[in-house]
């Protein structure tokens, strides 16, 4: 998938972008360490993001999950990254995963780069269920979410474990393909 905008570009994640992935990913640490530890973990040096771009490459190879970066046009810096993850392919159903570094929040860079890539998963993939999981105080998730037409369906106790705290309910959001 790719997608051009007027600001910024979407396109799979590719092993040139491991010192910028890097950059993001380590400026950002204390506004991720909550719901992307995983992710975080596996990007502490440069050498661990060249090493995480190898294996989210075979991944998306075999179709489990997608990375792709979302680049400032002016700058070709990672500004976010959007998985899409827990793919299904029997119920035709996928999860989207999701950041946007600060200096970046707040453009509707995201919003616009999750519709795109609804739009791709459904036309493309022929998914016919996207998710997104997220906690009710991370506004800007949600306010994602809804901008793109996820309608809330349910809230999934202690469905999330963040890193040396108790488990926390998350709130389910679905959109479904309207063919």
């Amino acid at each position: 998938m790719n997608y051009n905008s007027d600001t910024f570009f979407i396109e799979p994640l590719h092993f040139d972008d491991a010192l910028k992935l890097n950059k993001l990913l380590v400026s950002n640490t204390e506004r991720f360490k909550k719901y992307l530890p995983k992710t975080l973990s596996e990007n502490r040096t440069l050498e661990d993001t060249k090493a995480y771009i190898i294996k989210r490459d075979a991944i998306m190879k075999s179709k489990i999950e997608f990375t792709y970066t979302i680049k400032d046009k002016t700058t070709k810096n990672i500004a976010g990254l959007i998985i899409m993850k827990d793919i299904d392919w029997s119920q035709k159903k996928a999860e989207f995963a999701y950041c946007i570094g600060k200096k970046y929040e707040g453009k509707g860079w995201m919003t616009k780069s999750i519709q795109a890539t609804s739009k791709f998963a459904f036309q493309e993939l022929n998914l016919e269920k996207l998710q997104i999981i997220s906690h009710k105080t991370n506004i800007a998730s949600v306010k994602v979410a809804k901008k793109n037409n996820f309608v809330w369906q349910k809230t999934l106790k202690n469905e999330f474990t963040p890193v040396g705290q108790e488990p926390i309910d998350m709130e389910l959001y679905e959109l479904t393909n309207e063919r």
